[in-house]
């Protein structure tokens, strides 16, 4: 099982990503080995996950919410 999820960081923006263990993924943001972006935006916390079978329908997925505005990815978060 894959994982598309959406943390906001501590600077009150977003970032996406997949992954196929969520808890070790946030620990790793939160400890600055997470991914560059989210390396001087910690703590993040996440705010929506979507669960997909493959690798390849996450990273679909994954792309195409980064393809979203911020207004939409709140519309997407609103809408569960």
């Amino acid at each position: 099982m894959y994982i598309v999820y959406i943390l906001e960081c501590s600077d009150e923006t977003f970032y996406t990503g997949f992954t196929n263990n969520l808890t070790d993924r946030v620990k790793r943001h939160n400890s600055g080995r997470g991914a560059k972006y989210t390396k001087h935006r910690s703590p993040v916390s996440v705010i929506y996950t979507e669960e997909f079978d493959t690798k390849s329908e996450a990273m679909k997925r994954e792309w195409q919410i980064k393809q979203l505005t911020r207004k939409e990815k709140f519309e997407l978060m609103d809408n569960i």
